[in-house]
């Protein structure tokens, strides 16, 4: 055969496509040979991130296999968002911010923002992600007034002041307030974050600045839409996952349309990360998630049909779940929660009932509440003994946990029983029931959102250690939107729901929780929706502490010294613990996480909570990997 220079070149491709599929994925190596998909090295950003597999009690891993997870409902697949944890700046293991999807950010005086990103990085469809998919984001869609009816996200507004943002070049993006923001960078962090970037690209072409308003209008009523916006936004979903069309940067991309009964997300072919053999993350190749009934999922998980799962199992699975281990080749771990109680006791401190709210806005009556729960009996009947006895607060690792935090936590029926005489409780009917001062007896109903056994359980222990002190409690399960439009309207008089969201904080977390700044405050809604609506909508705080509970977290806000915030945060949990707004149960109560015995990279140990570790997104499950 003649040698030609032609023969030379193919030669020379056939030698860089060899070379290059050494650390390929076999996943990909087809595409990259018939040339569909660009060699690694052309697909990964300039600087990619480099993922220390070989410390921490990782092993660097290969790649392969599909991971089976089960969810009880299909808009459950958002969870991949939450768990491929592919971030803008995210949380490592020490629960410190760092940059992700950015090659590294700037903060000035805690108000300016200097975002990098990593030339070369690219969309899961190959094309460039630039700077222009920030001011797509924030130009078209969050300043548009069809997308965005009342403004961009709150977290953009700093005393009701938007940011000027710049584009200095395509891999630089700029944020600056005239006061600090200590809650932007959180929110890009958390699990639901906010997606201040779109892939411009794709989606100009359902926006009228780059398409015709009629017929994308036509288009939208055709689809099932009222117009061109709704049309838009099912399009845009980054969280929801819904359009399997839609360019990701998660590690994971979806692959079905709903409705569907088994989810396949595959690989993400230009994900940013790296292991440190250069091997592109993740190791796994696909992700199948199968929708069955939530009721059903411990025992297809002890069956076998799942290699990691924690959502919808309870600690009262665990036995079940360990009698499967050697059968199935699987280990059974608990990691601990990181909510300030488990469960915890919510009265309605905006209740319309007069005589109730002003019961409860009586600090001595939630503090005889709190005395009166029985939380050994609980811990040892429904957790095994393997919870923490606390109210709703940090956790004793916590660097801001004291003793004192448990004043009011303690069983002590004798002392509630005297708070509520102090009260003016005294009277009683003849069931041994005291009366409120109206004359009705004191016999409270506590709503629940009806989706768990575990919250009729506790309220049923609960109902005999309160009887002892002259009350009586009924529960009322309801649907979760009907539960919370009840608690919103003043309708409730009390709610069970889970406590604080992250019970291990260190100054740089918002305080938010411990001030009413949420209509999600199950203690005091009204008062939340005056914050989240600046006063459009609720009420203002008339009760003192709450009142200064809000002034301190306006103060930290504007603060960016460490000191001062830690200080806010001592004090805000003194308050918190000393008014009982909540009354707290059992915290750091052990979650049964169930691991493929082939499986490896999952700590033994661990952290399982929507904020801030986003379940197992910490962990960064584009690591996990199969052992053959």
């Amino acid at each position: 055969m003649k040698f030609t220079a032609l023969t030379a070149a193919f030669l020379l491709i056939a030698q860089v496509v060899l070379a290059n599929s050494e650390h390929e994925s076999p996943f990909l190596i087809q595409a990259v040979q018939s040339g569909d998909l660009p060699p690694m090295s052309e697909r990964l950003p300039e600087n990619p991130r480099i993922m220390q597999t070989s410390k921490n009690g990782l092993t660097s891993g290969k790649y392969g296999g599909v991971l089976r997870m089960l969810m009880g409902k299909e808009k459950d697949i958002r969870r991949m968002v939450v768990f491929g944890y592919s971030r803008l700046v995210g949380f490592n293991l020490n629960l410190e911010l760092t940059a992700d999807i950015l090659e590294s950010y700037e903060i000035r005086e805690g108000r300016e923002f200097v975002f990098h990103l990593r030339k070369g990085h690219r969309w899961s469809d190959g094309q460039p992600f630039t700077s222009n998919d920030f001011r797509f984001y924030w130009e078209d869609v969050a300043n548009n007034d069809d997308l965005f009816p009342f403004g961009p996200p709150k977290t953009f507004r700093v005393e009701g002041e938007l940011p000027i943002v710049e584009y200095p070049d395509e891999w630089t993006v700029v944020y600056r307030w005239s006061r600090p923001n200590p809650h932007f960078l959180i929110e890009l962090a958390s699990p639901r974050p906010l997606f201040i970037y779109m892939p411009r690209h794709y989606l100009e072409s359902f926006h009228p600045r780059y398409a015709d308003r009629e017929n994308l209008d036509e288009q939208a009523k055709s689809r099932g839409s009222r117009n061109w916006s709704g049309y838009f936004l099912k399009k845009a979903r980054q969280y929801r996952l819904t359009n399997p069309e839609l360019p990701s940067l998660q590690p994971w991309v979806n692959t079905t349309s709903p409705p569907a009964e088994r989810y396949v997300f595959k690989r993400n072919p230009y994900f940013h990360r790296v292991d440190e053999n250069r091997l592109q993350l993740p190791y796994i190749d696909q992700v199948q998630i199968n929708i069955v009934s939530s009721s059903l999922i411990p025992a297809k998980t002890g069956a076998g049909e799942s290699d990691l799962q924690g959502h919808y199992l309870r600690l009262d699975n665990f036995t079940f779940l360990k009698e499967g281990e050697q059968r199935n080749d699987y280990d059974v771990l608990l990691w601990k929660t990181l909510n300030g109680s488990h469960k915890a006791l919510y009265p309605n401190l905006n209740s319309r009932d007069e005589e109730w709210r002003k019961l409860v806005r009586d600090v001595r009556f939630r503090r005889a509440l709190s005395l009166a729960v029985n939380r050994h009996e609980i811990n040892q009947v429904i957790y095994y003994g393997l919870a923490n006895e606390s109210g709703n607060t940090v956790l004793p690792e916590s660097v801001f946990y004291e003793d004192e935090m448990q004043t009011w936590a303690r069983y002590d029926p004798e002392q509630s029983n005297a708070l509520l005489d102090s009260i003016g409780l005294r009277a009683r009917n003849k069931r041994g029931l005291r009366l409120m001062p109206d004359g009705r007896p004191l016999e409270v109903i506590i709503h629940t959102a009806g989706e768990s056994t575990e919250e009729t359980d506790i309220l049923e222990l609960m109902h005999d250690s309160l009887l002892k002190v002259g009350i009586k409690i009924y529960t009322k399960p309801s649907q979760r939107e009907v539960f919370r439009e009840r608690i919103f309207s003043g309708d409730v008089m009390m709610s069970v729901w889970t406590g604080l969201e992250n019970a291990m904080p260190t100054s740089g977390f918002s305080p938010d929780e411990l001030a009413p700044t949420s209509q999600n405050q199950y203690q005091w809604p009204r008062w939340g929706q005056y914050h989240e609506t600046s006063g459009k909508v609720g009420e203002k705080p008339d009760l003192p502490s709450a009142r200064r509970l809000y002034d301190l977290y306006l103060t930290w806000s504007e603060t960016t010294d460490v000191q001062q915030k830690q200080e806010i945060w001592r004090e805000m949990l003194h308050i918190h613990t000393d008014e009982v707004f909540n009354i707290g149960i059992v915290n750091a109560v052990p979650q049964p996480i169930v691991v493929n015995g082939r499986l490896r990279n999952i700590p033994i140990e661990g952290l399982y909570a929507w904020f801030p570790t986003s379940y197992f997104g910490i962990y960064s499950p584009d690591t996990f990997w199969f052992d053959e």
